[in-house]
């Protein structure tokens, strides 16, 4: 296994990440922001917030890693509205603020998963409900109704800001233009993906669909380097056969 390289400790760790990538991310962020913000603003009574805190994390997914299963609509919208109904719900039923807020975010946990949109901001969300629950007790609507529309209006930019970007959104697993690979890779089954999965035990932020096209692809570039050096190869022999019979021939000579 490769060892770590001291001197890329600044580097981001996502991979595929590059600086346009980054920049473009900034570029979403501030437009899905301003633009979600703005539009509520007009629409929302000076009584409810225009824009709710975890929708900066949102944003944050859904412009700079919109690949990720936790940025997809769905996991956006869904997330944070579930999350913030339950936190609603567990911040009426619970006196104690710190259990409230530890109960909170955990249902908001499982909740998402069940339904299958777990978003990482919805735990704010959640938790947001619990630690504002005084401030807006009697008029639940105004905390929701901003996680309704923040969400949907977020998830809308980013739709359109991404057919400009050259990201797919919502993210969809598919081949490089000009470069077709099998519908599995050649030495691997989706199976054999699903047991290496089972084996680490571990959760990774990107789907199986996914991680089979990479592999493909990572297969497709070893072959053609395998071929590569084979071709190599067979070119040093021939031109070394070559060499041995103009030297044969000049002793024959």
């Amino acid at each position: 296994m490769a060892k770590p390289d001291s001197s890329r400790i600044f580097i981001p760790l996502l991979a595929g990440a590059s600086l346009r990538d980054r920049v473009v991310a900034s570029v979403g962020a501030l437009v899905g922001i301003s633009l979600a913000g703005l539009i509520c603003a007009a629409m929302f009574p000076v009584t409810m917030p225009w824009i709710i805190a975890p929708i900066g994390a949102s944003a944050v997914l859904l412009f700079a890693v919109p690949a990720s299963p936790l940025a997809q609509p769905w996991s956006i919208v869904g997330g944070n509205v579930i999350s913030g109904l339950f936190g609603v719900v567990v911040a009426q039923a619970i006196g104690e603020p710190a259990f409230a807020a530890a109960l909170a975010v955990s249902t908001a946990i499982l909740v998402m998963s069940l339904a299958r949109c777990l978003h990482p901001p919805g735990g704010a969300v959640a938790l947001s409900a619990v630690l504002g629950w005084q401030s807006f007790s009697g008029h639940v609507v105004d905390f929701l109704v901003p996680v309704l529309l923040n969400s949907l209006i977020l998830v809308a930019i980013g739709m359109l800001f991404h057919r400009f970007s050259g990201h797919s959104y919502p993210h969809r697993a598919r081949p490089v233009d000009g470069k077709a690979v099998p519908q599995e890779p050649v030495g691997l089954l989706m199976d054999d993906i699903d047991g290496a999965l089972a084996d680490l035990g571990e959760t990774f932020d990107i789907s199986r669909e996914d991680l089979a096209l990479l592999l493909a692809r990572a297969e497709a570039h070893a072959a053609e380097r395998v071929a590569n050096a084979l071709l190599a190869m067979a070119g040093d022999k021939l031109a070394a056969e070559k060499t041995k019979k103009r030297k044969r021939e000049k002793i024959g000579s």
